[in-house]
């Protein structure tokens, strides 16, 4: 089976128009345009291929069974990747807070700084409060066991 890999100029103009409406959407909704394709991303073009396929020679079987196993290991490598982001982000929460009490050093413009861990914050981004002030827990260089 061979397969047609070229355009017309009609059909390039229109594909233009149709992605230039897109990234617009994109940007009117609040989101930027990104290198990286999205499940959604993936679907849509899948749709897109479906529904302007030629119907005298429809996709193949195979070829579409193909793309959805795709689209499947797309969406499940999708969740994974959510899934990571969350446990870390519980774990650099679990590290902070085991912290409060214990000597640390924190590094900064000036040098390390030496101080007891007051308290801890909480969140996708949580600091650590030495002698007064937030540093963020990738500024906390050593911990001491009391």
């Amino acid at each position: 089976m061979e397969i047609n890999t070229k355009m017309n100029a009609a059909d390039v103009a229109k594909t233009q128009m149709q992605v230039d409406s897109f990234n617009k959407s994109l940007a009117v909704n609040g989101r930027t345009s990104s290198q990286q394709l999205g499940k959604d991303d993936f679907l849509k073009l899948l749709i897109t291929q479906l529904s302007h396929q030629d119907p005298l020679s429809p996709m193949e079987n195979t070829e579409f069974i193909a793309q959805m196993a795709q689209f499947s290991s797309l969406e499940q490598i999708t969740n994974m990747s959510s899934g990571f982001n969350r446990l870390a982000s519980m774990l650099t929460n679990s590290e902070a807070v085991s912290i409060v009490g214990k000597t640390v050093d924190v590094a900064t413009e000036n040098g390390l700084i030496k101080g007891t861990a007051e308290a801890a914050s909480r969140g996708e981004n949580p600091h650590v409060v030495v002698n007064g002030t937030p540093y963020e827990m990738k500024q906390i260089e050593r911990i001491y066991a009391h």
